[in-house]
């Protein structure tokens, strides 16, 4: 297989792009995702020794949990190069010959957002990932001809925030499938710790606990809240991060103790005040705080539901309990837990 370049920031030490730069560069730096870093080194050992490419692999999960991030350290640990490219970009078949047919064998595809695929680009693909060939039209019209093209053996991998949104027969030609799950406040503060010595930012224990457990479970939230605290600190605290610095930060951030946003205050006081705790339907809550829906659910919903202050029910969204008490208001004395479903 031929060798990569691939371009990963600390390689670079000339990488301009802040977020680039916080990367890993290999894959036993990547921080969390246990379980899934040893199924991919596996895959990515026997592929090697195998000399041959790796299977197709699927990564879902929530916004900002790292499937980018993997993919392209998969392609550094292969020594292969990589693509990318996102499922709402493409719009014809030939959008994608260009791509296919310039890759070498082993070579990695990557489209974020592969559930967002037109279903005429996802039928294209079948036999790209199964035969290794496309099917090239050369004319329109009622004497239309296609032509067969051969591919190199290729590695597919997608990533999608919403799984369930995948057909079934996609799904089923990928032979690694991994769900990226939110990370323990641990996992985030020796994120937060490498992040911060990356962008010279001195910060203690308190501090980086502080902006851990702040940060939605989601290593990207972690990296934006440590670039806002380190705008505060840098103005208002002599440019060091301590517990109470980052405190201070958050708080003027709108970001309290749970990392709740602005966002998800006003979308759980709108269900609780105007709806009275709900149910009501998630297109009804995005018009009403501004949203698009499609957001809300991919977004925010989530993080909601994981903290227990949000539950979806047959009959649509509800704010629990814990919702309640969390921004002072009293429970309606009938309130009880709603029966959850995974519509």
């Amino acid at each position: 297989m031929p060798r990569a370049q691939i371009t990963t920031p600390e390689a670079l030490p000339d990488e301009r792009s802040a977020d680039a730069a916080l990367r890993p560069s290999r894959l036993d730096e990547f921080v969390g995702q246990a379980k899934v870093k040893e199924s991919l080194q596996i895959a990515i050992d026997a592929a090697k020794q195998r000399r041959e490419p790796l299977d197709h692999a699927l990564f879902f999960g929530p916004p900002g949990l790292g499937k980018t991030t993997l993919a392209l350290l998969m392609a550094k640990e292969l020594g292969v190069n990589i693509r990318t490219t996102s499922g709402p970009v493409l719009e014809r078949p030939g959008d994608l010959v260009g791509m296919l047919t310039s890759l070498q064998a082993g070579d990695i595809l990557f489209i974020d957002e592969v559930h967002r695929l037109r279903p005429a680009l996802e039928e294209f693909l079948y036999p790209a990932m199964e035969e290794y060939r496309v099917d090239v039209r050369i004319a329109d019209g009622p004497h239309a001809q296609t032509i067969p093209m051969a591919l190199e053996r290729f590695t597919l991998i997608g990533a999608t925030t919403r799984f369930g949104l995948l057909t079934p027969p996609m799904r089923a030609r990928f032979g690694l499938i991994e769900r990226l799950s939110y990370y323990p406040p641990d996992d985030l503060a020796q994120i937060v710790t490498r992040s911060a010595r990356i962008l010279a930012v001195p910060i203690d224990a308190p501090g980086t606990a502080e902006i851990a457990r702040r940060s939605r479970g989601t290593p990207r939230v972690a990296n934006r809240l440590l670039k806002r605290v380190r705008d505060y600190a840098q103005v208002r605290a002599d440019g060091k991060i301590t517990g109470p610095v980052a405190l201070e930060a958050l708080k003027r951030l709108d970001v309290d103790e749970f990392g709740l946003d602005d966002m998800d205050a006003r979308i759980l006081k709108t269900i609780i005040e105007q709806f009275e705790g709900g149910p009501v339907g998630l297109q009804t809550i995005g018009a009403a705080v501004g949203e698009d829906s499609g957001t809300l659910e991919e977004v925010y919903e989530p993080f909601l539901m994981q903290q227990g202050f949000l539950a979806r029910t047959p009959r649509g969204r509800v704010a629990t309990v814990a919702a309640y008490r969390h921004f002072g208001f009293t429970p309606p004395r009938s309130a009880e837990q709603p029966t959850m479903f995974d519509g």
